[in-house]
């Protein structure tokens, strides 16, 4: 299929298109409403069979996903900053109930003060929530983790819902030429869904959210537990096969010169390409340095965290969220990733982003020069006037 060019949203639904889900709920807010809108435009046309609920709240949107992905249908719904802290309790029974639900955020801050642009605050309140969550750096990778995605939710080792991030404004509605796979394509790749005992099989009653007391509740999570620690095998050899149809290769964490490197800076999202760029100038002046991209923050690389990481002289984490009290939410996984390593480097945090404030290359390459000289305190604070 020739290149196309879409926004990060569009992209988002151009996907859902292709997979043609059995039911999408949702309930707009900015920047993720193209999501929807261009997917409701899809169903409008008869172009998808998908059963569309445009729901009064993001509650109910979740809802209404559990609900349908209970009853055995393939499920996918979007939201983004207030609207993901609206369906908290929902995210956590979803994950519970082992629902293969995939959803789309357009990261965005949350309040207060009010504000519609670009940090990671959304998801990462929801890192705790039994969710994967995959980040993308562009509109090509929105597309791409999307149709992963539900390979991914709905393995049959797995059945954990997938949340898939993209950078609110800054992704979700800058235009960039796609590289498409054609409609059979993607529906060979992503197979016929499978529901595991549907609600809605009569002949077969089961049970979905019943009271869970003390002498059962704990083991109930310790499957979770369990679940998510098979995340990551699964999340590499379905990347692996997508790369087979796609030509496009996704790894866990994507390093960037960084293997002779003394000193790499660690993000995720859009500004991962950023920080390529500022490497190449560096590396121009005769700096050994490199980055690299997080791409899976649940379940948390640690393996490859420390197979990337360990014996460099200084790492600086970037988070575009903060934990108030505390540091940015990346920042201590790093951490204790690399805590019982031989050579741990020195590892410091940095604050950048919040509410969309855009970060320039000068303020990255900051980021290396204070670690080469040692001028950086542990939590950092980039681009914001003091």
């Amino acid at each position: 299929m020739q290149p196309l060019a879409m926004n990060g949203d569009q992209a988002i639904a151009y996907a859902w298109k292709q997979i043609n889900p059995d039911v999408v709920a949702a309930y707009p807010i900015t920047p993720q409403t193209i999501i929807v809108e261009a997917f409701s435009e899809y169903v409008a046309d008869g172009l998808v069979d998908t059963e569309f609920v445009c729901a009064e709240s993001e509650h109910s949107a979740m809802s209404l996903c559990i609900g349908a992905a209970a009853g055995g249908a393939r499920t996918c719904t979007a939201t983004a900053s207030a609207g993901l802290a609206f369906m908290w309790e929902m995210l956590y029974i979803a994950a519970s109930m082992r629902l293969p639900i995939v959803m789309a955020v357009a990261n965005r801050a949350l309040s207060g003060p009010i504000n519609i642009h670009c940090d990671h605050s959304d998801t990462m309140g929801a890192r705790d929530s039994g969710w994967i969550q995959i980040f993308g750096e562009n509109a090509q990778e929105a597309y791409d983790n999307s149709i992963m995605a539900f390979r991914i939710s709905e393995h049959l080792d797995l059945r954990l819902p997938v949340m898939t991030n993209i950078d609110g404004f800054i992704t979700s509605h800058s235009l960039e030429n796609l590289n498409l796979l054609q409609d059979e394509e993607v529906k060979k790749f992503i197979g016929e869904f499978k529901p595991i005992k549907p609600l809605l099989d009569y002949k077969n009653p089961v049970t979905y959210g019943p009271f869970d007391p003390p002498d059962f509740y704990f083991e109930h999570k310790y499957q979770q537990v369990e679940a998510m620690s098979r995340a990551m095998p699964i999340i590499k050899k379905i990347a692996e096969e997508y790369a087979k149809i796609s030509g496009r290769s996704y790894e866990i964490v994507e390093s960037y010169q960084v293997e002779d490197a003394d000193f790499v800076a660690i993000a995720a999202g859009s500004t991962a390409g950023t920080l390529r760029s500022v490497v190449d100038e560096l590396r121009a002046e005769g700096k050994k340095v490199g980055s690299l991209k997080l791409r899976v923050f649940r379940p948390f690389p640690d393996e490859e965290i420390v197979e990337a990481l360990e014996g460099k002289k200084g790492v600086a984490v970037l988070d575009r969220s903060i934990s108030f009290g505390a540091t940015g939410p990346i920042f201590p996984e790093v951490r204790s990733a690399l805590y019982d390593v031989d050579e741990r480097p020195k590892i410091v945090n940095y604050i950048y982003g919040l509410g969309g404030r855009d970060v320039s290359i000068e303020e990255l390459k900051s980021v290396y020069y204070k670690m080469m000289t040692g001028e950086c305190d542990r939590v950092n604070y980039l681009g914001v006037r003091i």
